[in-house]
């Protein structure tokens, strides 16, 4: 049914007029789509951006929980457009609400109900682009979970010589990716197939969405991922590269090591986009793997959709968690003992595989583990029953009463400096979820000096002051002590509480502490990498915003006060960062016995650590001085010396040609330049 607001007139060779076309009402049902049809007819043969095309679409739904519903206007010639997807929370009902591109107000930043005028997540100018618009119009509403259902009550939508506009993405400093799924929508799971493309004509150079894919250009499964981000309107994706004839391949990306499974990770509720690139950036230098990262910019069925960042999926990867491949035949002896990564999470969803630990967190609240490698439909009995009598051997040791012998406690089952960067790296970002959600362990085999290791680091987009919740805005308070503050729910294991009553294990935090503030958890340190994230996207975080006008708004679970724009969270980034410092400066525990830090050599980094034959040794230089390299046991021997003449800048050596055959221990490396002088532990496997 169609009504005419005015009638058709001819001005000058210009059709002026406005039509209003409604829709029919229907059911909406749970984990289902309806849709509703209209035909369009009587209009001029295009539409455009300029003289006459689609102005507006409203409509009437009644529902609970708003945040389930997404909305998708359809156009003749297949052109989909996100009216709204994930918003409003657990508010209800769209009472009379009308969508323009000209709103002053975007629907992703209010509450509901929503009634009134409001800007849609995307554009109603990109259905402006020439096509005929008699035919059929079409609305898609997807009802995304179960135990909410309701109606759409009515819909229209409206042409006129006020029409959309849109401003389409063209280039952009960062690789942009193109992922085109001929208009299916992206499942939770399974995976879909889709084309993706990449373009990255290299460091600062520019990338035009019209220049050659020269990064990538084939075949990709892809499905959206996330727990409580699934509800975000930006969306976050996980997706394997696939050949022409859609068969699973490992593919370099954008620089990064190759493989085939990754994430598109959306910074929706990060408005700094960049807590979870620091922070993994900081886990490999100080010699732990953790994600790779790439910034870039996304183009989904020919509409923008802001910055993401690209990640490696946590996988056991010669290039990732570098652990020995578990075959179903690895049943007996050493090959039994690994490699295997662990996790504690949430049992949601697929997601639910795994054991409970026979030792309760603070709260007396179940600690869960779960299969990661091998995929818990993969892994063996044998296996299952071998990982999880080792956790438990670990705990066990732990909790006994000689817990800090180093040959029959805690120690003789793990590595506890990996324990200590896991709990700095949580520590000084105050994560929200630290211990307790997403938390990653792996063990190798036993030939291979196989013990529990933390790690990779992973889900630190509610850390560093990004959580308005459980005292994940306060600069002071430790986050392993996590259930004193937050009873309930998901808990971290006791671990660390029991390892900090350990003195051995307090010193070694300490130094570990003292060394890295000194070098890449400096404050000007940490300050300067911000500060080159947010130079680089510089010009996408503008287009980001204009998509996602988040910047001054409360987006959950931002805390207050919300800073007014982007340089203000930027600001309040760094703030947050030299009060919780100094609070951790003076009241981390234990005494470093080192005595030889001076004035830190800048830069500073050893890796790999823990290593096996070589090390690496990074650092910069004013390449005034020569640099002397030593290194020695615990017991403060000298077993090697190199002398090198750095140049000015990044400087790099490899330590391979050690004094006979080194054992597996604990040893430090020293750099001296000068008067500078720095010392870093690293462990032999």
């Amino acid at each position: 049914m169609k009504t005419i607001l005015s009638s058709l007139a001819l001005i000058s060779g210009v059709f002026s007029f406005a039509q209003t076309f409604n829709g029919t009402s229907g059911n909406i049902q749970d984990n289902q789509e309806l849709v509703r049809s209209v035909n369009v007819n009587g209009l001029p043969a295009s539409i455009n951006q300029t003289t006459f095309g689609l102005e507006q679409v409203c409509l009437s739904i009644t529902h609970t929980w708003d945040a389930d519903i997404t909305a998708t206007l359809e156009a003749p010639d297949g052109t989909q457009i996100i009216l709204f997807s994930a918003v409003g929370g657990d508010g209800n009902n769209f009472n009379g609400t009308c969508l323009r591109s000209d709103a002053t107000t975007s629907i992703t930043t209010q509450n509901a109900p929503f009634s009134g005028v409001f800007k849609p997540m995307n554009s109603l100018g990109i259905a402006n682009n020439n096509q005929n618009p008699n035919g059929t119009w079409k609305l898609r509403i997807f009802d995304s979970e179960n135990g909410d259902e309701g109606t759409l009550d009515s819909w229209s939508i409206t042409f006129g010589n006020d029409p959309a506009t849109h401003q389409p993405f063209s280039s952009s400093n960062l690789p942009i990716v193109i992922i085109n799924t001929n208009n299916q929508g992206i499942p939770d799971e399974p995976k879909i197939e889709a084309q993706m493309k990449m373009i990255d004509n290299g460091w600062g150079n520019i990338n035009n969405i019209t220049d050659p894919a020269n990064a990538y250009n084939n075949k990709i499964g892809i499905e959206r991922r996330g727990s409580t981000s699934g509800d975000f309107p930006q969306k976050s994706y996980a997706f394997e590269t696939r050949d022409v004839n859609g068969t699973t391949i490992d593919t370099v990306l954008l620089g990064l090591p190759e493989e085939n499974d990754w994430i598109l990770y959306a910074p929706y509720n990060d408005k700094s986009c960049m807590r979870n690139i620091i922070t993994y950036k900081i886990a490999n230098e100080m010699g732990n793997y953790a994600s790779e990262t790439v910034l870039c910019e996304l183009v989904l069925n020919g509409q923008y959709q802001g910055i993401y960042t690209l990640m490696e999926k946590v996988k056991r990867d010669d290039n990732r968690v570098n652990i020995a491949k578990l075959l179903p035949t690895d049943i007996t002896g050493d090959e039994l003992t690994g490699g295997y990564i662990i996790k504690i999470d949430k049992t949601t969803g697929s997601n639910n595989d795994g054991w409970t630990s026979n030792y309760q967190a603070a709260d007396n609240s179940d600690i869960n583990f779960l299969y990661h490698y091998p995929k818990s439909d993969e892994i063996m009995p044998q296996q299952a029953d071998y990982i999880q009598a080792y956790v438990d051997s670990f705990e066990t040791a732990l909790a006994s009463p000689s817990f800090t012998n180093p040959v029959t406690g805690y120690r003789k089952y793990s590595v506890p400096e990996t324990f200590i960067d896991f709990l700095i790296l949580n520590e000084i970002s105050k994560n929200v979820d630290g211990y307790r959600l997403s938390t990653y362990l792996h063990k190798e085999k036993d030939s291979k000096g196989g013990k529990l290791r933390m790690g990779p680091m992973w889900d630190f987009n509610l850390a560093w002051w990004n959580a308005d919740y459980c005292a994940g805005d306060d600069h002071t308070g430790w986050q392993y002590e996590f259930s004193n503050i937050c009873p309930g729910g998901w808990q971290a294991p006791t671990w660390w509480t029991r390892m900090l009553e350990d003195s051995w294990f307090q010193d070694e935090l300490k130094c570990r502490w003292t060394t890295l503030r000194q070098t890449i958890l400096s404050n000007n340190s940490l300050y300067a990498q911000i500060d080159s994230i947010a130079q680089y996207i510089n010009d996408a975080k503008d287009r980001h915003f204009e998509q996602w006008p988040l910047l001054g708004t409360y987006t959950w679970p931002n805390p207050s006060p919300i800073p007014a724009d982007y340089p203000g969270e930027i600001t309040a980034f760094k703030q947050w960062i030299l009060d919780r410092t100094a609070w951790i400066d003076a009241n981390i525990p234990g005494t470093c016995h080192l005595g030889l830090i001076k004035e830190e050599i800048a830069s500073l980094s050893v890796y790999p650590n823990p290593f096996r034959e070589e090390i690496h040794l990074s650092w910069f230089s004013t390449g005034i001085s020569n640099t002397r390299i030593k290194l020695f046991d615990l017991n403060g021997h000298e077993l090697s010396t190199l002398e090198k003449s750095p140049v000015y800048g990044m400087n790099e050596v490899k330590l391979g040609q050690f004094p006979g055959s080194l054992s597996s221990g604990i040893y430090w490396v020293e750099i001296q330049e000068g008067t500078s002088i720095s010392r870093i532990k690293v462990v032999k496997n």
